[in-house]
């Protein structure tokens, strides 16, 4: 039960990691003020609200969207891999390694998260 907890406490950690790399990108990317604004503000918010969106039932709390199990953690590996990539084109390469570790290490305590989504559990 304590590693389920630790594990439901990093994956929000992540999330929120996640959507402030793909912001971060965003800042660093943009030509001008507004720009920066779509690419900062505006993916994170996108990459939200799918995130928020697209759900397996009880998952928990009720799914806006009800989703498969394992669309849930694509659309979930599409983020996190996105946000990676984003610290890594913003030159933050050790630091998108960190976080692509951070997330395998999330799957790994969460497994009986993943086979459920995955329907073998």
């Amino acid at each position: 039960m304590i590693l389920s907890n630790v594990g439901l406490a990093l994956h929000f950690l992540l999330e929120i990691c996640a959507l402030l790399a793909i912001g971060f990108w965003g800042f660093r990317s943009g030509d001008g003020l507004l720009m920066d604004a779509v690419l900062g503000i505006g993916v994170p918010l996108l990459a939200a609200a799918t995130w928020a969106t697209f759900r397996v039932p009880n998952d928990p709390g009720p799914a806006p969207v009800a989703v498969a199990g394992p669309v849930r953690l694509a659309i979930e590996w599409a983020i996190f891999g996105l946000a990676a990539g984003s610290l890594a084109v913003a030159g933050q390469q050790n630091l998108a390694w960190v976080f692509v570790a951070a997330a395998v290490l999330d799957y790994v305590m969460m497994y009986e998260r993943v086979l459920r989504l995955m329907g073998a559990h």
